[in-house]
């Protein structure tokens, strides 16, 4: 429709006086408008990188310099120390000699300007390398980490763009083979009876001795040539290489308010909401985002995931999958009630779409009555099931004609958008379990309704409810719930609605109508279809699910007992999982590395002697005294092992990357193969509210988002994502399988629910702690 609608822009006749060419005045303005709008675009690329080419300095000091270099010339002294004298001579003859001496001097001065920019970027760089402040006592600064901070300061610059500080980050360091195989070893101590450990430790000494120095030369190599030795074969062979299902095995889910609903309209809601998300991309486009730092200190993390939020996808191969990335793209693609639609979200002059014009757009869709054709309805399977079988169809039924183009609008897409037809959210009389369906529903949905794929999708509910789903292999949680943080915000806070629940502005009933997919998809395809619908429904069907949030108290309250919150709940899921099982079990927490450049996450073994150690002693009826010291020791314990993992100093990356060079090098070691063997079977992650400025939760506690959840890691275990949201609220998400007779999402939930209160009962006991909350406390909170 689009494309008919811009070919009207210039017609022509041919008659015997020759070709009548008649050209449309406003056409011809869209044209320039739009190539100007280009061009600007290309100007803010061009001039953010130089910017951040040149940070921490800025361009405007290179005239500094120059004019200072000039000035000192004038007054007859040669700060250059004879080097100006030496560039003139190789400068051409033809010129003047006053000319000779200005452009030795600019040279000059340029060059000094430079290595200045790369003495203080050199300097920034090694700062960020110290981690000693990270492992002080809260609130006891040393001199050291002061002066630290403020050398930090002072080489950081000022109004740092998005990626300033990209050239400055260290690199990630290679662990030691000892460091790592000891760390190892203590980890799964308590996991093991003595013959199993004994075992392991003769292994893991067999290893370090022998084949694991050969390793570790070759990955250091590799560190000293790669910007990061770990990130590259992470992305490759943990996600893209995986062949099985990405929905629920890898995909993610982001929820939207818990309390709040901001409008009931569907079409009024996806406005707001697309609207919103392209304002965040034009923001990350012009580099106008913050850079990502540690929260209450000045230090930077990588933002280079942030490069392919959007216009990207994750592309099925037969042996390894792949990610496409495109500079631009000016549409989102949309599926409702089994068909595609390319929905347009920029004017052709390049100006975005008003939301009460998108909502315009949205309801269109809504309204069409146009039936999908053959095999469309459930095709979106094809990318829920096993990765070689969509592959193959793909390489066979989409890589030419009709359905190249059509898939070529998805795959392109900025993101996408599925317009649902169900209603979720907390609601009716078990807002409990609609919780549980919520999270599902974002998580796998029908199985054919959303395109897992793309890097990130919205949902938009009939009842204006909405969330999202986000593929792995791009980024990691946090830098899609920096996105998400910013598309609640905006939509609620900023753009608003009117009194009607539509979104505020003025309509354009002449914009083309969003324009559907076509497909020509034959009885082969759709079997196809059938077949990776089956696999995904059998997936998520034995999907159990629980989302709760616990109110009794929150980080405040954890806080006065001198206690981590992170720390505080990793204890509490190894008392639950104990609790439920009986025993302990290896238990993955995501970490971040994005002190280093290029850094993703490391694990956090938080199953420890110590943590264990507290548990038995709790259970035993210990008294209140030894559990608390315990309790202590077990929350330091956890500590230590997060910042070890933050400051490069982890575990299972470093093993994991050895594994793969052995593999390259046909090298068999039966630790390495037993080390990454082992299952998770408690996989853990906290979703932190990064954006506090943007939500006010002291006066508006109901906009309030549930935060996010994934599938169980183990077939035997659980998958528990956490949110502590404000001072007196804890979101917890559960997953675990139908299939395995032993674990229960609801069963895990009422265990941590109770851990919960016992360890802070535990913890309040103590004289010097507050004591526990009354219940007309509970009932206020």
């Amino acid at each position: 429709m689009a494309e008919a609608h811009q070919a009207v822009a210039f017609q022509f006749t041919v008659t015997p006086e020759g070709i009548d060419l008649q050209l449309s005045h406003q056409a011809l303005t869209e044209i320039y408008l739009s190539g100007l709008h280009s061009w600007k675009k290309r100007f803010i690329r061009l001039k953010n990188s130089v910017i951040t080419g040149v940070y921490p300095a800025s361009p405007s000091s290179w005239i500094f310099v120059v004019v200072a270099i000039l000035s000192t010339m004038y007054t007859r002294s040669d700060p250059s120390m004879g080097l100006i004298g030496k560039i003139q001579e190789h400068l051409p003859v033809s010129q003047s000699p006053q000319l000779q001496t200005v452009l030795s001097a600019v040279l000059f001065s340029t060059l000094l300007w430079l290595s200045l920019i790369f003495t203080m970027r050199f300097c920034l760089k090694q700062l960020l390398s110290y981690h000693g402040w990270m492992f002080e006592q809260h609130g006891r600064m040393s001199t050291t980490t002061k002066a630290w901070l403020c050398l930090v300061r002072i080489f950081s610059g000022r109004q740092p763009l998005l990626y300033s500080f990209q050239g400055s980050l260290p690199n990630l360091p290679v662990p030691t083979t000892q460091d790592t195989v000891r760390r190892y070893l203590d980890s799964v101590r308590p996991l093991m009876d003595s013959s199993q450990f004994d075992r392991m430790s003769a292994l893991a000494s067999e290893f370090e001795v022998g084949v694991g120095k050969r390793l570790q030369w070759y990955l250091k190599l590799k560190a000293l040539w790669a910007t990061n030795y770990v990130s590259d074969w992470w992305e490759e062979y943990i996600y893209l290489r995986g062949r099985s299902p990405i929905m629920v095995n890898s995909n993610y889910y982001g929820m939207d308010f818990l309390y709040v609903t901001p409008t009931p309209i569907q079409a009024a809601r996806a406005g707001n909401t697309i609207h919103a998300c392209l304002l965040y991309r034009r923001k990350l486009n012009r580099e106008e985002i913050k850079p990502s730092r540690i929260p209450g200190t000045v230090i930077p993390l990588c933002s280079a995931q942030c490069e392919r939020i959007f216009n990207t996808t994750r592309t099925p191969g037969e042996e390894s999958d792949t990610l496409q990335h495109w500079q631009d793209s000016n549409y989102v693609a949309v599926y409702h009630r089994g068909r595609y639609f390319r929905l347009w979200v920029y004017q052709p002059a390049g100006r975005l779409l008003s939301p009460r014009e998108i909502e315009l757009q949205v309801q269109r869709i809504l309204d069409d009555t146009t039936p999908p054709c053959d095999g469309e309805d459930k095709l979106g399977a094809l990318t829920a099931g096993e990765r070689i079988p969509w592959a193959q169809a793909r390489k066979a039924y989409f890589s030419s004609g009709l359905n190249k183009r059509s898939l070529d609008c998805i795959e392109k897409a900025a993101f996408f958008v599925t317009l649902d037809d169900e209603e979720q959210g907390m609601m009716g009389g078990n807002p409990a379990a609609s919780l549980d369906r919520y999270a599902k529903s974002l998580l796998h949905g029908k199985c054919y309704d959303r395109w897992f794929d793309k890097s990130f999708s919205f949902v938009i509910y009939k009842n204006g409810k909405n969330g999202l789903n986000a593929e792995h292999s791009w980024a990691d949680a946090p830098v899609v719930a920096h996105l998400w943080e910013y598309v609640l915000a905006t939509d609620s806070f900023q753009l608003g609605y009117d009194a009607d629940g539509h979104c505020k502005g003025l309509e354009d009933s002449t914009l083309p109508k969003p324009q559907k997919l076509n497909w020509e998809l034959p009885a082969e395809c759709q079997e196809q279809v059938s077949v990776s619908l089956t696999v995904a429904q059998a997936l998520a069907d034995d999907i159990d699910f629980h989302v709760f949030s616990f109110r009794d108290f929150g980080k405040g309250r954890i806080k006065k007992c001198r206690i981590s919150p992170d720390a505080f709940i990793q204890l509490t899921l190894q008392l639950a999982y104990y609790r439920d099982r009986g025993t302990f079990c290896l238990t993955y927490e995501a970490s971040m590395t994005r002190l280093f450049r290029e850094g993703r996450t490391e694990t956090v073994r938080s199953c420890s002697d110590q943590s264990c150690d507290f548990v038995r002693a709790l259970e035993a009826g210990e008294g209140a005294d030894v559990c608390r010291r315990l309790f202590r020791s077990a929350a330091e314990k956890h500590q230590s092992l997060y910042r070890l993992a933050m400051t490069g100093g982890g575990i299972d990356r470093h093993l994991f990357c050895l594994y793969v060079v052995s593999k390259y090098l046909g090298v068999e070691s039966a630790f390495l193969k037993e080390v990454l063997s082992e299952p998770w079977r408690l996989s853990t992650s906290q979703t932190a509210v990064q954006q506090v400025e943007l939500f006010d939760l002291i006066n508006h506690s109901e906009f309030i988002s549930c935060g996010g959840g994934f599938g169980p890691v183990a077939d035997d275990g659980y998958g528990v994502s956490y949110s502590i949201v404000g001072e007196n609220m804890i979101n917890f998400h559960i997953s675990c399988k139908h299939s395995c007779p032993h674990t229960g999402a609801h069963q895990f939930g009422g265990q941590i629910r109770k851990a919960l209160l016992d360890l802070l009962q535990l913890m309040s006991s103590d004289a010097k702690d507050p004591s526990p909350p009354t219940q007309s406390q509970k009932k206020d909170q």
